[in-house]
């Protein structure tokens, strides 16, 4: 018999009535493993334990968290081979990039153990004589983390370590395709010396789970990252409550190619952008927006760079794209294929399912080129392998149609020119814009997010995660 693994509540693991597979995408005749499914009565527990552990945790010392995260830390990078395996098998991601993914993880806790260390305040005089003023910050409370299948540790762990870090209590909640990776988190976080009730993990559906939380009226905070239209759920239910919301969900990111790039970088830069990861990051370059005087070789050139990528199992060697994660985004992503032929784009290159040794969700690159920006195909996130190539006159107009779209989460431009480099910084509206550097890809101690439909509410990582998970008290005390 397999073992279920169980969800973590008021410092005790707890069984349920059902459970749901974990499949591994590159051979779907290898179980994960099986993982049980929360209902809302087991969130009504865990809120009950998180309230009734925050009051102690949150008046902890900053050592005490410090070394909390610290042990977090050295025990994920100690396990990160280990642990980049079974991201893998799970999620789809190469075994380099699921390696990277557990120290970037890593890193993050290393770096809220520090911040633990120096959480800020000010001290002001006051407009009164012989009276002191004091401005602190104070954990929000219970924060309700929701967290996406893509990036199945580094994602949680921007979430859980500044809500530790600040004091808070926490419901993590996975998302069902990579309950795995979210269990081992788990186990270190409770290993790391948690007390109970300071960390809760509730494993299940959206629709039960995540709805469960939505509802729960003492829930102080949720933090989520998904897609758009559950976003806007999160947002509605919070606002009706009153409650204190961060969202991050889509992205159709634009990459500009002008005519004096260099060619190479600018290759590179595209492929990383829109294929690593098979094409699975809200910060993909899915639109690739290319002045006419370099188009039609930078088009040959990428598509004689994706012929070079071999598509295979996560975990084999050599691989550089793993499979899409399950058969639902796979169908997704063969649709917008459909939909791109019909819209009247040229499919240059991929864009099939392929066949391996073993059963799983494998599907070739795509890439359509002379395509327009009011197609859905350059509208729409399709969150896979799939890029869209657009022909621009000039600096100018490709300004415009990077800008031209719902998203504003990032955006990219190879060009050799420190004035239109210089100009894109300034007039990209987008939360994060990158030189020569593909659109995915950024430090875990700077903020990240975005503008418009891609994002709301206060920046994630680095310093300005304090934002989200405290609050502001001022205090006036009369010498």
């Amino acid at each position: 018999m397999t073992e279920t693994h169980k969800n973590y509540i008021a410092g005790e693991w707890r069984g349920s009535e059902s459970a749901s597979r974990n499949l591994n995408p590159s051979d779907t005749n290898d179980l994960v493993g099986l993982y049980a499914q929360a209902s809302a009565a087991d969130v009504e527990a865990a809120v009950a334990a998180a309230r009734a552990a925050f009051p102690t945790w949150s008046r902890t010392t900053p050592l005490e968290r410090h070394d909390i995260l610290a042990r977090i830390a050295a025990e994920m990078t100690a396990r990160r081979d280990e642990l980049g395996d079974l991201l893998a098998r799970e999620e789809g991601k190469t075994l380099p990039e699921a390696i990277g993914e557990v120290s970037r993880a890593a890193l993050t806790f290393d770096f809220f153990a520090g911040e633990a260390l120096r959480i800020p305040g000010e001290k002001f005089g006051s407009l009164r004589p012989g009276v002191d003023v004091e401005v602190t910050r104070e954990g929000v409370g219970v924060v309700g983390v929701i967290a996406p299948w893509n990036f199945p540790l580094v994602i949680p762990s921007w979430k859980i370590a500044p809500a530790l870090c600040y004091g808070n209590c926490i419901i993590f909640k996975p998302a069902e395709l990579v309950t795995a990776s979210a269990h081992k988190l788990a186990e270190i976080i409770v290993r790391a010396g948690v007390p109970a009730g300071v960390f809760n993990l509730v494993m299940g559906r959206g629709s039960v789970v995540g709805q469960a939380m939505l509802d729960h009226p003492r829930i102080d905070a949720l933090t989520f990252t998904g897609s758009v239209a559950t976003g806007r759920k999160v947002a509605e239910a919070c606002t009706a409550r009153m409650r204190k919301f961060q969202l991050e969900m889509g992205g159709k990111n634009p990459l500009i190619v002008l005519d004096d790039a260099d060619l190479k970088t600018a290759v590179e830069v595209a492929v990383n952008g829109a294929y690593f990861s098979t094409g699975q990051r809200c910060t993909a370059s899915s639109r690739l927006i290319v002045t006419k005087g370099v188009y039609g070789r930078f088009a040959d050139a990428l598509a004689e760079r994706m012929r070079a990528l071999t598509v295979d199992d996560a975990r084999k060697p050599g691989v550089h794209i793993g499979p899409v994660v399950d058969d639902g985004q796979l169908q997704q992503d063969l649709s917008y294929v459909e939909i791109g032929k019909g819209e009247g784009a040229t499919l240059k290159l991929g864009g099939e399912r392929l066949n391996r040794a073993t059963p799983g969700f494998y599907m070739a690159p795509a890439l359509f080129v002379d395509a327009d920006n009011d197609m859905r195909i350059a509208r729409e996130e399709i969150f896979g392998p799939v890029a869209t190539m657009i022909p621009a006159r000039d600096y100018d107009h490709a300004l415009a149609l990077a800008n031209d779209t719902e998203f504003g989460l990032c955006g990219g431009i190879c060009t050799t020119s420190l004035k239109y480099a210089s100009h894109y910084k300034r007039n990209a509206e987008v939360g994060m814009a990158m030189v020569n550097l593909p659109t995915a890809g950024v430090d875990y101690h700077a903020p990240f997010g975005g503008r418009k439909g891609s994002s709301l509410g206060a920046r994630e990582q680095g310093r300005y995660a304090v934002e989200f998970y405290t609050t502001v008290k001022t205090a006036y005390t009369m010498a």
